[in-house]
């Protein structure tokens, strides 16, 4: 059995300075710790209950099938205030068949995020 005690996502970004911007900036993603020093240094940002480390620097590209699921409270104003700062935006908020309301961005190497509402009906909301 293995006991998690803590957990986070691991991004080697094929340019750091330019992932760091994205997500510190655009995205506006706290900073939960730095370390290291130069170009490659690595930034430690809060994702709600979890982490998105950006570190190091990748000649590969992203793996094809990595996937970040971001849940915020409003997600048209998340639409509205990306759009409007230039986000490329690859598919507007839209109520899935599940019930979610889904919005998908790329960051600057390719990796798709989806930008997720709970409707305050969803299942995810209930308590039993």
């Amino acid at each position: 059995m293995v006991h998690v005690l803590g957990s986070r996502i691991l991004l080697r970004p094929a340019d750091p300075e330019r992932s760091r911007a994205f997500y510190g900036g655009t995205l506006g993603l706290a900073v939960y710790r730095e370390f290291g020093t130069g170009p490659e240094r690595g930034t430690v940002y809060f994702l709600g209950g979890g982490f998105l480390e950006v570190s190091g620097r990748s000649d590969e590209p992203p793996a094809p099938g990595l996937r970040l699921w971001l849940q915020v409270a409003d997600v048209r104003a998340v639409y509205e205030e990306l759009s409007a700062g230039g986000v490329e935006v690859l598919r507007a908020p839209r109520r899935e068949p599940w019930g979610l309301i889904e919005m998908w961005i790329a960051d600057p190497d390719g990796v798709h995020i989806a930008v997720v509402e709970v409707p305050a009906d969803h299942p995810l909301r209930s308590r039993p």
